[in-house]
């Protein structure tokens, strides 16, 4: 107990240092429209008069007559402003208590979403800085350019992984009408690449490594490694889903339902995850406990960087088993040095958990009950590894990775199914995500474009199997290929993307990429 409470005391002393997150803020109605609330200086009928000063007001009132405003106190000194018309907020006005000045104002699915805001900071706090993410993309590249050959496959392979920052840009500005559709060229290229290494895999000759040894990259490795541990603990913020997963954790240890009643006061939509992605924050809620609020939640830091740190030590195994020593430092230290997977950890979300499992997966190609518990655990966390669960069988034994799957997904799932079983647990995950609307994907923004969604669903429904049997051989790499192509085709198809979703593809990707480069001094294995 005493060793127990030294390492809870340390690590909430470092992680005090975290700045919090933004967090939900209750609106509340003032009692008269005619008299300022306790702490305010402006009335609600004021307040309303100011904001309907504002051009975004305007343009909407002379197209809905019907337009009327409700004004709320916000936070301390802070008003907010909704214009409705029937229902439907269409404005939304912030306006400052005691100088009266018009703060921000929104229209459209800003209104809605204050992720699509661009508020500075809010996804990564200094993640998003140039003076990070510059040299950080230079890490990322420069160690696999070879000058003598600009035309190699993998420099361009690499610039377009780096290319989802061109969308992110316009993300942080809030112009998600630019950054949604600019995601889905890189998606798409991304795709195509790894059916042509799954389908048509062939090894080039040249050094992965071109100008150094690649055991050169140890050092730079363990420095990157630190590095964002470090900025964790001093600069990110816990987002909604990294929140979950501690509240979740709480919910379990305290013996209360997942799926029944209401989750958190401020987090209501926090138990649409499966049970795993719960179970794996047990660990440090128990170390770190969760203290009812969303504070600076150490507890979420440290399983971020527990998930981070099993994704790099798995590709490490994974590329030792697949060609040695050389190609685990190259894949760890590109994964380290990839923008998006310090993205996932500097926004503490669960989503570098499915990485992990996935690499770890992978890493157990040749242990098919391993395999079979490891796809099990990622499908029971987030759904969407469940289409790779044909694929990951082809590595061998398949009835024994059959029978460790349902098993290990049963033992996980049904104790906590809730009160109206599984179809209940269906409504409140799976359905809750594929029933939801959001304007971060081209389907959401086009509702017209409905028909061709459900083709393309089908269609990458139907991939999900084809590659459990074309092609008919196929080994390791060939594997990481098609679990990437069949990842990123599931989320070109789905209502709601976002940039944390890179890292369930992307340790998969680079190991594809990077285990075809030979060195032409290694004998071919073709």
């Amino acid at each position: 107990m005493e060793l127990r409470a030294l390492a809870a005391a340390g690590l909430a002393v470092a992680f005090a240092a975290a700045a919090p997150p933004a967090h939900a803020v209750d609106l509340e109605r003032p009692a008269s429209d005619d008299v300022a609330p306790p702490g305010y200086t402006k009335t609600a009928r004021e307040v309303e008069a100011i904001s309907a000063r504002d051009d975004k007001v305007k343009e909407e009132r002379a197209s809905h007559a019907s337009l009327r405003p409700t004004a709320y106190t916000r936070l301390p000194g802070r008003w907010q402003v909704s214009w409705f018309d029937g229902d439907d907020e269409l404005v939304q006005v912030h306006v400052d208590d005691r100088s009266g000045a018009i703060l921000e104002s929104w229209t459209g699915d800003q209104v809605a979403w204050r992720m699509a805001r661009g508020y500075e900071g809010a996804f990564g706090r200094k993640w998003n800085s140039p003076w990070l993410l510059v040299p950080l993309g230079l890490l990322f590249l420069l160690p696999f350019v070879d000058i003598r050959r600009p035309l190699r496959l993998l420099h361009l392979d690499l610039l377009v992984l780096l290319g989802f920052g061109v969308s992110h840009i316009f993300f942080n500005r809030g112009e998600i009408g630019l950054s949604v559709p600019l995601a889905y060229p890189v998606l798409l290229y991304v795709m195509g690449r790894m059916l042509w290494e799954g389908w048509r895999r062939r090894e080039r000759v040249g050094k992965l490594v071109p100008h150094v040894p690649a055991e050169a990259l140890l050092p730079a490795l363990v420095f990157l490694v630190g590095f964002r541990i470090g900025l964790n603990v001093i600069d990110s913020n816990v987002i909604d889903v990294g929140y979950s997963g501690v509240i979740g954790a709480d919910r379990i240890m305290d013996g209360d339902s997942l799926y029944d009643g209401e989750f958190a006061s401020d987090n209501q939509s926090g138990n649409v995850y499966g049970p795993v992605a719960y179970l794996a924050y047990i660990p440090w809620e128990q170390l770190l406990p969760w203290k009812g609020a969303w504070d600076d939640l150490p507890a979420a830091h440290a399983a971020a960087i527990t998930f981070d740190l099993l994704t790099t030590l798995g590709l490490y195994v994974l590329g030792l088993r697949l060609r040695g020593r050389a190609l685990g430092i190259a894949l760890a230290y590109a994964w380290v040095a990839f923008p998006y997977s310090l993205f996932a950890l500097s926004t503490n979300s669960n989503d570098t958990l499915i990485a992990a499992l996935v690499v770890w997966a992978l890493a157990a190609a040749t242990m098919p009950a391993a395999r079979g518990a490891l796809v099990a655990l990622a499908s029971a966390a987030k759904f969407a590894p469940l289409a790779l669960a044909p694929l990951f069988a082809t590595l061998g034994r398949p009835l024994r990775y059959a029978a460790v799957f349902a098993l290990t997904a049963a033992i996980v799932v049904v104790p906590f199914l809730p009160d109206g079983g599984v179809r209940d647990f269906y409504d409140t995950t799976i359905g809750f995500h594929a029933g939801r609307e959001s304007p971060f994907s081209v389907w959401g923004q086009e509702p017209g474009l409905d028909w061709l969604q459900t083709v393309l669903k089908v269609a990458v429904a139907g991939l999900a199997l084809a590659v459990a049997f074309v092609p008919r051989r196929r080994d390791t790499v060939q594997v990481a290929a098609l679990a990437a192509a069949v990842l990123i085709g599931l989320q070109l198809v789905t209502v709601h993307w976002f940039y944390l979703y890179i890292v369930w593809f992307a340790p998969l990707v680079l190991a594809a990429l990077f285990a075809a480069q030979r060195d032409p001094l290694e004998p071919s294995r073709t």
